[in-house]
């Protein structure tokens, strides 16, 4: 059952394999939130936590667990590069010249990038749909 605590599991999992030289200088917290339509993710700071959002709808399982997997790292990449966290910022602009999909792709999430964006295209339409009862 794909709940806030599968989704910390989950988070931590993926630290501890793919970004283990990241270090956690403050309490992390990931959870399903939001229903949106053209948002999978985002990163905050709430007080001295770090909060990771995932898109509510996400919780359903006719969601590939592969688009969970890759927005938590896309927001741990901005987690390192000190986009809402104690991290020094690295980059002025989070999304700058493409450093999120570099680093995606050299942790070996470049299959995973290739996958989500047919997903969007093709399927994430019609589950949207599905799922909120909402036109797309």
């Amino acid at each position: 059952m794909r709940n806030d605590q599968w989704l910390n599991l989950r988070m931590e999992q993926i630290w501890s394999m793919l970004f283990p030289e990241v270090d956690k200088l403050n309490n992390v917290v990931v959870s399903f939130k939001g229903k949106w339509k053209t948002k999978y993710g985002h990163i905050k700071r709430v007080g001295r936590n770090t909060e990771i959002a995932i898109n509510g709808l996400f919780k359903e399982p006719c969601i590939p667990e592969y688009i969970i997997d890759l927005t938590i790292a896309h927001e741990l990449v901005h987690y390192w590069h000190g986009f809402n966290s104690p991290h020094e910022r690295k980059y002025k602009h989070p999304h700058a010249g493409g450093i999120v999909t570099r680093e995606l792709n050299k942790r070996g999430f470049g299959h995973m990038a290739k996958l989500e964006k047919t997903f969007v295209r093709r399927q994430w339409p019609s589950i949207y749909r599905f799922l909120t009862k909402k036109p797309y």
